[in-house]
């Protein structure tokens, strides 16, 4: 499709638009899912990790795969298509009887989200006019962030009121009125299906099997130990997966992981520093949780209300400050937003066995204030020159690396809290209580993070110009 300058880029944004709403609003409900469902069928916290990872894993894995199929098939068939995935995942959450279950109706959760997220950058990069690319990553991240807001506390007060599977009813009942929505609102555009004719289908084995074991690698580390038997056939597995991985995709003649596209250094420098800072939203939200959990387990609901804050901090940031790369070099605005990560994320070495409200929010709020800047930057920097051809093979990429620093967070963040906790428990046998545990924990984790977040500041400083004199 030719990129367009007229108005109507907006109009066909709509269902695009309502897509993202409904992640964002599906998500932030079920974020409170995993720690419920744990407590429900009597398992260890730790197990919250699994929950998050199995929707991760199949949400990174999928992305390049789904993405380059958005070309093949058309925006508007994928998108349809990953929505009804969506949908199901959630029904098959609502009837989980066992931890398994619930593992792989995740798993289809995420890959609706897969089909779902290229489809909508590949649009933007397609249908804005160039000097409005970042405007629209930033009306991206608002509507997903937005719809995000309410969702947690919303889910916290349902969950306390009903529990969690009439929480996942009313989350399939919201996918299918979006579904409706986004067959009514899509443009009747002539598109001609291509071939699947030389797709690349082992390399797309490879891909989920390499990154799914590359997820687990630090969450078997930290369950089972670094010298345990599973945590090393992981780490066998991961690989040699990535040594068939290599293979192949060098020898296909359309590679779904293209060489062109990943070695550059706009592409290595974000995805490095996404790695290092991004990841901390699941890790911060999930630990928040967890930790309110531990030290004041008679008012959970506040971890709720301050997780929707972040998400509000989000909506801020990616509305006040991204825009301002389309005008300035993103380079510069991408330090400033990490530092307001770097601030929410010091916060947390006020986190106490008493920790009101307000310091729990303004912690995620200003981290989601960053965060929310720096996921609009980083699009701009790294999908700005994709060729319209190409755009949604690009943006499945870059979506696998960015929806792997989520769950690579989740894995690295949300074992290294809730094992320092069991460890402290298990050392100290006197004069230290659960929540004493929980608060040396969360600053452990606090002074980590901030070294993370210093050494991204560092390589940002590396990044090519995008504006040129």
């Amino acid at each position: 499709m030719n990129n367009t300058q007229s108005d109507s880029y907006m109009k066909g944004f709509l269902p695009y638009g309502f897509a993202a709403f409904l992640v964002g609003i599906v998500g932030g409900l079920s974020t409170v899912l995993g720690t419920a469902f744990v407590q429900d069928m009597n398992l260890l916290y730790n197990n919250t990790t699994w929950t998050a990872l199995s929707q991760a894993i199949s949400t990174a894995s999928c992305a390049p795969i789904l993405g380059k199929l958005c070309d093949i098939f058309g925006r508007g068939r994928t998108l349809l298509l990953g929505i009804t995935i969506f949908l199901l995942g959630n029904f098959l959450s609502a009837l989980a009887p066992s931890l398994l279950f619930m593992l792989f109706a995740r798993f289809i959760v995420g890959i609706g989200t897969a089909a779902i997220a290229p489809t909508i950058m590949s649009y933007i990069i397609t249908e804005f006019p160039p000097q409005q690319i970042a405007k629209g990553f930033s009306l991206y991240m608002l509507i997903s962030s937005t719809s995000v807001i309410f969702g947690p506390s919303l889910g916290g007060i349902i969950l306390h009121a009903t529990g969690w599977r009439t929480l996942m009813w009313i989350s399939c009942i919201i996918c299918v009125i979006f579904l409706i929505l986004c067959i009514l609102t899509h443009p009747k555009t002539e598109f001609t299906p291509k071939k699947l004719v030389g797709f690349d289908g082992s390399g797309a084995i490879f891909i989920v099997a390499f990154f799914s074991l590359l997820l687990c690698v630090p969450a078997f580390g930290q369950n089972f130990g670094w010298t345990s038997t599973k945590f090393l056939v992981v780490l066998i597995l991961a690989l040699t997966a990535l040594v068939g991985l290599f293979l192949i995709e060098k020898r296909a003649s359309n590679p779904i992981l293209s060489g062109d596209f990943m070695m550059r250094k706009s592409f290595i420098l974000p995805v490095i520093i996404l790695f290092l800072t991004q990841g901390l939203m699941q890790a911060n939200m999930t630990n928040t949780i967890v930790f309110v959990n531990y030290t004041q387990p008679d008012n959970r609901v506040i971890s709720g209300y301050a997780i929707s804050i972040m998400y509000l901090g989000m909506s801020l940031g990616s509305i006040l400050l991204g825009p301002l790369a389309d005008r300035f070099e993103p380079k510069r605005i991408l330090t400033f937003s990490l530092l307001f990560t770097g601030i929410g994320c010091g916060l947390m070495l006020l986190f106490s066995t008493n920790t009101t409200l307000l310091v729990l929010a303004a912690s995620l709020g200003i981290l989601g204030f960053g965060l929310g800047a720096n996921a609009t930057i980083f699009m701009k920097i790294v999908l700005s020159d994709i060729p319209t051809e190409t755009a949604g093979a690009g943006t499945g990429i870059y979506g696998l690396f960015r929806d792997l620093a989520a769950p690579f967070g989740v894995a690295v963040y949300v074992p290294m809290f809730t094992n320092e906790i069991t460890r402290i428990m298990s050392n100290v046998t006197e004069g230290v209580t659960a929540g004493e545990a929980a608060v040396s924990s969360i600053h452990m984790l606090s002074f980590i993070e901030l070294i993370c977040i210093a050494i991204g500041i560092l390589i940002v400083q590396l990044l090519p110009r995008i504006h040129q004199k």
